[in-house]
């Protein structure tokens, strides 16, 4: 499969232990700056349709702001109840002061 490389965002707007949304082509990113890496995510989760740029982000861990279930950013298992479904991760790129994501 080809990697296509999209501008999401510029990496001094992704603070560090915290996240943001991001539209790109259309599809709301979460990204989240944890230990000077990013990391993407889809932003609704997978089980109450929340988006999770409005819940805690605790290490790696994401949890959503609905029912507090909690996602691994790094690979996106869900990792509690009430979740049962995975959601989905993109690969990042860091270019200068640019973040690009593969949404392929």
């Amino acid at each position: 499969m080809t990697e296509t490389w999209i501008e999401a965002a510029l990496l001094s707007d992704v603070p560090q232990d915290d996240v943001i949304a991001v539209a790109v082509q259309g599809q709301e990113i979460a990204l989240y700056g944890v230990d000077g890496d990013v990391y993407a995510t889809d932003n609704i989760c997978t089980h109450g349709h929340a988006r999770l740029c409005e819940g805690f982000l605790e290490g790696h861990e994401i949890e959503c702001p609905l029912h507090q279930g909690r996602f691994d950013i790094r690979n996106g298992a869900a990792k509690c109840a009430p979740l049962t479904e995975n959601i989905r991760t993109y690969p990042v790129r860091i270019d200068g002061d640019k973040v690009y994501l593969d949404l392929g």
